[in-house]
């Protein structure tokens, strides 16, 4: 499943807890995003 974070109150949101309405539960706020877990890095040569 897909965890998202709300850019007003900072809270992980689970795809579970949204339902189908992309609204935040703790906030109401409808916008969001999705954190990064790992990051690739590239070296060039």
């Amino acid at each position: 499943m897909a965890e998202y974070k709300c850019f007003k109150c900072k809270e992980n949101i689970s795809e579970a807890n949204l339902k189908k309405r992309f609204v935040c539960p703790n906030c109401g706020s409808k916008v969001f995003y999705k954190p990064r877990t790992q990051v690739k890095v590239v070296s060039t040569d």
